[in-house]
């Protein structure tokens, strides 16, 4: 059954959302479901401004579904000097925890072993004190760091090879599931009255005398879409280029960059903290997620196919190689049971190498309706969002209100603290219901109304430890439309398992199918199309490069067009 709930999104929404756009002149059209694009939609649309949003593909299915999860000023780019970039990410951070996203936002702490004995210490310490005291000016609500010594070291993280080094320096920031946050932002932009559309691709841009016609194509139905605008905000991310291209604009100037990481059990890291590794050409996170460690990340050059970046074997070797030099007991590629690639979009500079292009953002006018913004990190996709609206109010009559994102709560953040109090349903154990709360926050109450009607949804899909109940909230709140959109993005099955989510695909397909109007043809080439994505992906991971790795990728079609995209 789909909701009322004005921030729900399902087909009933998609659908009402693309005939409103389609029929009435917007203020502005976002392209890009990111995390930035969705947060200028949210900016927009709670200023009191009607905008749509055109996805390709699913909230999050590029860059803001693989990152390193984490809300963090960035320690190295204070050893680069760029203490704006750090103060602006920190401030960003504070905000996420204490108002913004409570529920998705929690804190983690990190280690940094020291090799050397005395100026190791002075030079990290130094650092990392500056670190905490550029949040401090923020409000920070996280612990200040602290000198470690070899024996604490040893306690704490046993894992950890003790003849190597003489003691750390931890310290703390934030982490959040990453897939899930930047489609709150979603939701909380259709709560303030945003359309949302995924599966929708632009393919052309028209400057007319009011404003902007956007054509696009519904990859769900196939039909031609039209929408008027009076300005345009590209956020596609790696895509930029390409949007610019279509309107024969220019400007920016983006370069993708791979980022891979690795999931393995927590079980094979004996630590009760994270840790952060120096490495030839930058910092390797091994980063606590649950019942995993997430270890990441490379920073290389890439040029091939954007949709679908791949892993190779010597990525995979290169990753653990590193991790490898700290540990007593080292990881084998067979401790392995999950790979992500991401591609960042990068601003490029003089340098040739992606480590030291700039991750601060830049927003351009094209001055004829299209504003693009791209760069910057995860963390700062607020201010991005909010720079790219500014500027796009320079189309539109009347004076248009300030950003008002800083003092927004995203929904599930309201009556946070007061649900973390609720008494339980039956047969829900207090560690699901905290497991819920940092999915939901406050709408656990809504996964709580559907075990209520249907307590066998509370049975564990595939032995994972995602209910049923989840699942059907996706579809009805969540916006998943394909087994993809469930498996890697509304859960994180696809990272979490040794099957990538191969296994879950029948349960999952025979949970959704009444939802979603699928019948025995469709369930059965969803499954097909993710289990030959798990297949093609595992092939790609034994690859020894990228020209290798991406081929073996682009075995299997996009869900979405059937093509190799």
């Amino acid at each position: 059954m789909m909701s009322n709930d004005l921030s729900a999104l399902n087909p009933i929404q998609r659908s009402r959302d693309i005939e409103q756009m389609t029929s009435s002149p917007l203020d502005i059209l976002v392209i890009g479901g990111g995390i930035t694009g969705s947060g200028a939609a949210l900016d927009a649309a709670s200023r009191g401004l009607s905008v749509g949003l055109l996805e390709q593909r699913d909230y999050a299915s590029g860059t803001s579904s693989r990152s390193s999860k984490l809300f963090h000023g960035g320690l190295r780019y204070l050893e680069q000097l760029n203490f704006g970039l750090v103060s602006e990410a920190l401030g960003e951070r504070n905000l996420m925890l204490k108002m913004l996203c409570p529920h998705l936002a929690r804190p983690v702490s990190f280690v940094y072993p020291l090799r050397h004995r005395l100026w190791e210490r002075a030079y990290v310490g130094v650092g990392v004190f500056i670190y905490d005291l550029m949040a401090k000016r923020s409000g920070s609500p996280l612990p200040r760091h602290e000198h470690i010594s070899k024996s604490q070291l040893e306690e704490m993280a046993p894992a950890i090879d003790g003849s190597k080094f003489h003691g750390a320096v931890r310290y703390w920031d934030a982490q959040v599931d990453d897939a899930r946050h930047t489609m709150m932002v979603a939701r909380t932009a259709a709560a303030h009255g945003a359309t949302l559309a995924t599966s929708s691709r632009v393919v052309g841009l028209e400057a007319t005398d009011a404003g902007v016609l956007v054509s696009a194509i519904d990859l769900e139905s196939g039909n031609p879409l039209n929408i008027e605008a009076k300005t345009v905000i590209n956020a596609a991310g790696v895509w930029s280029d390409d949007i610019q291209d279509l309107a024969g604009s220019d400007g920016l100037d983006v370069e993708a960059s791979k980022g891979i990481h690795l999931v393995v059990p927590r079980d094979r890291i004996a630590s009760e903290t994270g840790m952060i590794l120096r490495t030839k050409d930058s910092v390797l996170f091994v980063i606590p997620w649950d019942q995993h460690w997430i270890i990441g990340t490379t920073d290389t050059p890439w040029s091939l196919r954007r949709a679908h970046p791949a892993a190779s074997k010597t990525d995979i070797d290169y990753v653990l190689g590193w991790i490898n030099t700290v540990l007593a007991k080292p990881l084998r590629p067979d401790d392995v049971v999950g790979v992500y690639a991401g591609l960042r979009p990068l601003l490029t500079g003089e340098s040739e190498e992606t480590s030291k292009l700039s991750r601060e953002h830049a927003v351009i006018d094209d001055g004829r309706g299209l504003i693009s913004v791209a760069g910057g990190k995860y963390t700062t996709y607020r201010l991005m969002a909010r720079d790219a609206v500014d500027v796009a109010a320079r189309y539109l009559t009347g004076k248009v209100p300030e950003s008002r994102t800083a003092e927004l709560p995203l929904v599930g953040a309201d009556s946070y603290r007061w649900a973390k109090g609720e008494s339980l349903p039956a047969d829900v154990s207090e560690d699901t219901h905290v497991r819920l709360l940092g999915r939901y926050g406050s709408l656990a109450r809504e996964i709580y109304a559907i075990l209520e009607r249907r307590p066998e949804l509370g049975d564990r899909v595939s032995e994972e430890p995602y209910m049923g109940a989840e699942i059907v909230y996706a579809a009805t709140h969540e916006g998943a439309l394909h087994l993809d959109d469930f498996l890697t993005r509304r859960t994180r099955i696809s990272i979490e398992t040794r099957h990538r989510g191969a296994q879950a695909a029948g349960p999952v397909s025979r949970l959704v199918s009444p939802l979603l109007g699928w019948d025995e043809t469709i369930q059965n080439r969803e499954i097909e199309h993710y289990r030959a994505r798990v297949e093609a992906e595992r092939d790609s991971q034994r690859q020894p490069d990228d020209r290798t790795a991406d081929a073996a990728r682009m075995g299997a079609s996009d869900v979405r067009t059937g093509l190799s995209i």
